[in-house]
């Protein structure tokens, strides 16, 4: 039996070879990724390596037991005061000790404004042994006058060794450095984002107004002696155990990227799965008499199903194995687009391991075996008789589900409905809610995967209206083509469903997320612009004097103030926020929940009241009329609750006081901001410039836009999309070799019916079309059904996000969709139809 099934793979080589592609595209995918993150992994953990091999002992704050079941990781408070690094310099054999600083400290640049939307990070840079950067040009800094930049910062603004900057403390006082050298800090996401400056110690402590060391690095002693040295209250690790501990940190964002990637890898193998269940299936329904043979010559049921599962395993085996190779290029690939992309990991060898090897085979096996083992047990039920009897074409006839899959059916699509019901409309909005959606979604489609034959027919008849009327008799024979084998079809189709549907679930839902996003800018910022201080302890104070500038400026009809202060209100900690001038009620308009509306405008917001967002009155318990302790720089003062109002404008989250009232409390604010709107009929660019003229002479005020802002959401949504986009491609290219698989396999079952048609007039030409018109129908047929099912479920999905959620549809993407889908299912029937337009007549017509 298995000379026998060897035999009938080399005979029908050609026919299983599509479905080895699939399985090669979908194992290629995910050992790819694996390799990509290996490769990632292997790079982390040899950059830190380098790093924290220079030290012997490090010493850091205790970890925060609360912060997750490892309990890695000190607390984000915590520090270790300047004394201790005194007592680890006195341990014996300690050669070198060095405390590590880091703080706020704003480059500013040639342009007289701080560099970037952030503060920079100030960060000590010690000289000798213990020294864990690269310096790649200059030299390390040493005294209260130099500096040196990192890398990316040096290239973003300009500046290089030798170049004389200024930089602002964490009180925003300017001080002027030397640049004598640049610094490669390495896989320091904060550093890398934001820009890092480095000092000496001492200078760091002084610029950054740091307290406490975040790390002592300690260089000749043992981890006993100096845990011994500084007690319990601090963790003391060796220079291995740190490496682990920051590659384990960082190598948490490779887990992330594995995950999602994985998330689309098992997305093309289940294409690939529908794929190969097809082509067994019309494998065995093509070789019925050849199965009834082996019958008639002795073969049992149990040997003709280990023939099929022997077939399916071996082309599992080869296409896995290819896909394996496959990955390992596509990994390759990907880690040379990483390194072009940053050198902060070095990414030197690739990672191609036997675990990635082993999961690559086995998933490919698996995957092929378990979607043979449906088509193998239906090739068991063929009798030895019907050797002996012509062969039908296999799921020609009207299809009919049967009571069983008609009640499933029945079943999975009123759950699907009801649990998306329930995630969309019934439930708290949130992350439960999206998961409902989600689990409604996959519910849903096996509903559709169980009635998709009966549903091929009339969506077929749809489908195919405009292709009837314009391709003539070819185009009618294709269509009926089509619908004549409805479960063969309905598997075809329901691959390519599975892509698309996903597709435009995405862009559904990218769609929606920008009209929401819109939507609460507008009420989040109701002014064209906005002031805001970006540095230090106390760099969240835009000026005040700013502001009285802007309001003498006429291109502006509004400019106000929104002040904010930590506070603690009945003995717990909140906000504390106040407007200047006449904005609440007038550009910020919250909406009231309880109490009285007057007090929501600034004459009814009376001093000694207050106004209380309704999530913070929810969760402490403030209703409107109650009268709450407020603590104040003077002590603590009765305040009143007069209104409970609802807002997404988030600068007003917390208790609302009146500005006098604010100013008597707390003196100057931690933080605040300035909001600027234009007059009618000034133009944007006018605006702009006005704004940028008036915060010239205050480097550290930052002007932002809420053009540019929903502009910058607007592409992060746009280049999100893209990547899942190119992503999915993978799956809907798997389904389209299902297409192509398909018709390859009719053109073999149906010689002899296109050279009958060939012997009554068709010429080759139309023999192609009516193949290339099949294709057509049975992609829209897919992409009609996926782009049903992403719509529905993308509506479910945004309703479920968020309270205040705006639906949309992207039409034009939607229609594209089904249109790219057609033009795809066409060109899938190239090579199909040109088989079957070039094959002899008399030879086809002796065909059986």
């Amino acid at each position: 039996m298995l000379r026998t099934t060897l035999a009938g793979l080399r005979a029908h080589k050609l026919r299983l070879l599509l479905t080895a592609v699939a399985i090669t595209l979908g194992v290629g995918f995910i050992s790819g990724t694996f390799v990509l993150t290996d490769t990632m992994n292997q790079g982390v953990a040899r950059t830190f390596a380098r790093s924290a091999g220079k030290v012997d002992v490090a010493v850091q704050p205790a970890p925060d037991k609360d912060a997750g079941l490892t309990g890695a990781g000190p607390k984000d408070d915590s520090g270790i005061p300047l004394d201790v690094l005194d007592r680890v310099k006195a341990v014996p054999g300690v050669t070198d000790a060095q405390g590590a600083v880091r703080g706020d400290a704003a480059l500013v640049g040639k342009d007289g404004k701080t560099v970037g939307d952030l503060p920079n990070v100030g960060i000590s840079v010690p000289s000798g042994k213990l020294l864990r950067v690269d310096v790649t040009k200059g030299r390390v800094p040493s005294g209260g006058s130099e500096a040196v930049l990192g890398k990316d910062l040096a290239d973003r603004s300009g500046y290089g060794v030798g170049d004389a900057v200024t930089v602002l403390d964490h009180a925003n006082r300017p001080h002027r450095f030397t640049v004598v050298g640049l610094v490669d800090f390495g896989i320091d996401e904060e550093a890398s984002s934001r820009g890092g400056v480095g000092f000496d110690t001492a200078t760091a402590l002084a610029m950054t107004g740091a307290k406490e060391y975040q790390e002592i690095d300690v260089l000749g002693a043992g981890k006993g002696a100096v845990a011994a040295a500084v007690g319990d209250r601090y963790e003391v690790l060796t220079g291995e155990r740190l490496a682990k501990r920051l590659a384990d940190a960082a190598g948490a964002d490779t887990e992330i990227i594995q995950a999602g990637l994985l998330i689309f890898g098992l997305v093309a193998m289940l294409v690939s799965a529908l794929v190969i269940y097809n082509t067994f299936s019309i494998l065995i329904a093509q070789r019925m008499r050849e199965m009834a043979l082996l019958r008639c010559v002795g073969a049992s049921r149990r040997q003709v199903f280990g023939g099929v599962v022997t077939e399916a395993f071996a082309v599992g085996l080869a296409g896995s194995a290819l896909g394996v190779l496959a990955g390992a290029g596509l990994g390759a690939g990907a880690v040379a687009v990483m390194a072009r992309l940053t050198d902060k990991v070095r990414m030197d060898g690739l990672a191609l391991s036997a675990p990635t090897v082993a999961i690559g085979l086995a998933v490919g096996v698996v995957v092929t075996v378990v979607s043979a083992l449906l088509p193998a047990r239906a090739a068991t039920r063929v009798a030895p008789v019907a050797a002996l009897r012509a062969e039908p074409e296999p799921g020609g006839g009207r299809f009919r589900l049967g009571r069983v899959r008609s009640a499933l059916a029945v079943l999975l699509g009123a759950g699907g409905l009801a649990l998306g019901v329930l995630g969309s409309v019934g439930m708290a909005k949130g992350q439960a809610a999206m998961y409902t959606v989600a689990l409604a979604g996959a519910v849903f489609f096996l509903a559709v995967v169980t009635a998709m034959p009966v549903l091929v027919r009339p969506l077929g008849r749809v489908a195919g209206i405009v292709p009837a009327r314009l391709g003539g008799v070819p185009g009618r024979l294709a269509v009926e083509n089509a619908r004549r084998s409805p479960r063969r079809t309905a598997t075809t189709t329901i691959a390519l469903t599975v892509g698309i549907g996903l597709m435009s679930l995405f862009a559904v839902v990218a769609a929606s997320g920008k009209a929401t996003s819109a939507q609460k800018l507008a009420e989040q910022y109701p002014a064209e612009f906005q002031v805001q201080a970006r540095t230090g302890d106390g760099g969240g104070r835009a000026p005040h004097a700013l502001t009285e500038a802007l309001k003498g400026r006429p291109e502006f009809s509004t400019v106000f103030e929104v002040l904010a202060k930590d506070g603690y209100v009945d003995g717990k900690k909140t906000g504390v926020a106040s407007l200047t001038g006449t904005a609440l009620g007038t550009v910020l308009k919250p909406k009231l929940v309880d109490g009285s509306a007057s007090a929501l405008t600034p004459a009814g917001l009376k001093p000694g009241t207050a106004i209380v967002e309704e999530r913070l009155a929810e969760k402490h318990g403030l209703p409107a009329g109650r009268t709450v302790q407020v603590r104040t720089a003077h002590g603590t003062v009765p305040v009143k609750i007069t209104a409970v109002y609802r807002t997404s404008a988030t600068a007003l989250g917390g208790l609302l006081v009146p500005e006098a009232d604010f100013t008597r409390y707390f003196g100057a604010p931690d933080d605040s901001a300035i909001y600027i709107k234009d007059r009618d009929g000034v133009p944007a660019d006018t605006a702009r410039r006005a704004v940028e003229a008036a915060a010239r002479p205050y480097p550290a005020a930052k002007v932002y836009s809420s053009a540019e802002f929903e502009k910058s959401v607007r592409n992060a949504i746009d280049m999100m999309l893209m990547i899942f986009g190119g992503l999915l491609g993978l799956a809907i290219v798997i389904a389209l070799f299902g297409i192509a698989n398909t018709l390859t396999l009719s053109v073999v079952e149906r010689t002899r019916e296109s050279a009958l048609l060939r012997a009554l007039g068709l010429t080759r030409r139309q023999l192609r079309r009516m193949l290339s018109v099949e294709a057509l129908v049975m992609a829209v047929i897919g992409a009609f059904t996926g782009v049903v099912l992403g719509v529905a479920f993308g509506w479910a999905a945004t309703n479920a996000m968020e309270d205040g959620a705006v639906f949309s549809l992207p039409y034009l993407q939607v229609v594209g969709f089904v249109l790219l889908a057609g033009a795809a299912g066409t060109l899938a029937a190239v090579l199909p139809a040109r088989r079957a337009a070039g094959a002899s007549i008399v030879e086809s017509l002796a065909h059986d």
